[in-house]
């Protein structure tokens, strides 16, 4: 007879443990709002690579510029051969037998980086890129624009 009571005892000690369990309930529904709603986000590092490439183009001349208007062009419309051949032919004249400028080796870490993006990504690098440089952007799409008849 004196097991009844434990056990009496064992349901009523349990339901009052798992009322405080039942409150923090409504948060699960939350993140899965979050993420129905919006694309997921970008990894910490692809973030990090976007600020870095947007902090060395505020800082570059007018000819760097220009030079990174044709790499991403090149690169926005892959099937059109021929800036991409003419951005190697740049690189190449640069010569071989003095160590690369600070402009290129950012150059370099840019290509590898957007390599590495998704497409997701790199559109939303062109946006963040169109929030502090919408002049320079809308020349980009332009240029894009302009290869669309050229094989």
């Amino acid at each position: 007879v004196m097991l009844r009571p434990v056990i009496n005892r064992m349901p009523l000690e349990s339901s009052s443990s798992s009322m405080p369990l039942s409150i923090p309930s409504p948060l699960p529904p939350v993140p899965d709002n979050i993420s129905n709603s919006s694309p997921p986000p970008m990894s910490y590092i692809t973030s990090q690579e976007m600020k870095c490439i947007l902090h060395w183009f505020a800082s570059w001349s007018g000819p760097q510029r220009e030079r990174f208007l044709q790499d991403l062009v090149a690169k926005a419309v892959p099937g059109k051969l021929q800036p991409l051949l003419q951005s190697l032919e740049q690189l190449s004249v640069s010569g071989a037998n003095r160590p690369p400028c600070i402009f290129e080796c950012q150059l370099r870490l840019w290509d590898q980086w957007f390599r590495g993006w998704a497409e997701q990504e790199r559109n939303e690098f062109v946006r963040q890129l169109e929030v502090s440089e919408p002049d320079f952007v809308a020349k980009f799409y332009q240029a894009v624009a302009a290869t669309a008849g050229k094989e």
